[in-house]
């Protein structure tokens, strides 16, 4: 073994950016949704209960329609953040040319 100071070594870096969220924490967001829509179709039931004329349509409408956009909206899934960096390099600059070469000229 020698004395020399050793070359600290070249750590390869991960990107995570564009890594989706994790199943668990995906499965609370889309309860949270459909929670919300249907406290909201609750709030329209309830609404429509109380008001009365055209308005009243409006609310009967959301409550009767706020289902279906609440399973479509629980069933989304999950969603990337972004497209991010490239996780395997930099992108190709574009293709490499051939050298030209110099033909001699003729007289």
């Amino acid at each position: 073994m020698s004395n020399e100071p050793r070359e600290p070594r070249k750590q390869k870096v991960f990107s995570i950016t564009t890594a989706a969220t994790s199943q668990s924490q995906d499965l609370g967001h889309r309860e949270k949704r459909y929670a919300i829509s249907m406290g909201i179709r609750t709030v329209c039931f309830v609404g429509a209960v109380i008001v009365s004329g055209p308005l009243r349509w409006v609310l009967i409408a959301g409550a009767v329609f706020l289902p279906y956009a609440a399973v479509i909206l629980a069933n989304a899934g999950v969603r990337k953040k972004g497209a991010g960096p490239s996780p395997f390099g930099p992108e190709p600059k574009g293709a490499i040319e051939a050298p030209r070469t110099v033909l001699p000229h003729r007289d």
